[in-house]
């Protein structure tokens, strides 16, 4: 597959157009024109550099790439090393963020109710990108946090009464901790995000809701995964995700 193909291919389907992001969106590095074989990872690190090259991949593709807003733009120091290694052996690397988070089958949200069991009946209306749905049944909150550390094989933190009787659920992965107060508007009983702040205890306390911290990366994984899967059945690509272990 030639890489204007596929650079085309995944702007359509994930619908870049329709986002403002904090970082450009599809082919961040330009590198060999033909591509066969790809490597899909949560984050552009060094390591999953390490590891493309060693599987002589053609591109990376990723949903934490580089260049994001409000950085220093000079490349010194681990920016030149990463983009050394990438030059060095001529392979493209693609990112998409929101476009990914955001898409409804193959999306990090849309994947993360399907890893956990949970029911998605309609984005939330204030903040699109926060999904709103059901447990298959309601059960404690303490519970929940059991099952989310059963699937993702991560342990979240609960801030909220573990007793309290949790139905209806609103998530958004990685660091939406933001969005909390949308989802206490949208009337759930417990939000799930991948990072949390501060000021999000205070929210969680004095709302009620509770707040479940599940891990920015641990919550990201289903996406890149989903559509390196995607790629590889539509398009013939061997393409293969590769997690690179990450506890935050």
């Amino acid at each position: 597959m030639q890489r204007a193909q596929l650079q085309t291919c995944l702007e359509e389907l994930l619908e870049c157009g329709r986002f403002s992001d904090y970082c450009p969106n599809g082919l961040q590095v330009e590198g060999r024109a033909e591509i066969r074989r790809v490597v899909c990872g949560v984050s552009a690190s060094r390591a999953l550099i390490e590891r493309a090259i060693e599987m002589q991949a053609d591109a990376i593709i990723v949903h934490h790439g580089w260049f994001w807003r409000g950085e220093d733009v000079r490349v010194t120091g681990i920016r030149r090393r990463r983009l050394g290694m990438l030059l060095a052996h001529d392979i493209n690397l693609f990112g998409y963020h929101l476009p990914l988070d955001a898409h409804p089958t193959l999306g990090n949200n849309a994947q993360l109710a399907r890893v956990l069991g949970w029911q998605v009946d309609e984005p939330c209306r204030e903040q699109p990108l926060v999904l709103l749905g059901k447990l298959p049944h309601a059960m404690p909150a303490g519970e929940v946090m059991r099952s989310v550390a059963a699937r993702l094989a991560r342990e979240p933190l609960l801030i909220g009464d573990a007793e309290r009787e949790v139905k209806r659920v609103a998530w958004c992965s990685g660091g939406a901790q933001g969005y909390f107060e949308q989802a206490i508007a949208a009337g759930v009983d417990l939000f799930l995000s991948g990072e949390i702040s501060e000021q999000t205890v205070h929210l969680a306390r004095e709302s009620g809701v509770a707040y479940l911290a599940a891990g920015h990366h641990a919550t990201e994984r289903y996406g890149i995964h989903a559509l390196a899967a995607y790629l590889t059945e539509q398009y013939g690509l061997e393409a293969e995700f590769v997690d690179i272990d990450n506890p935050v």
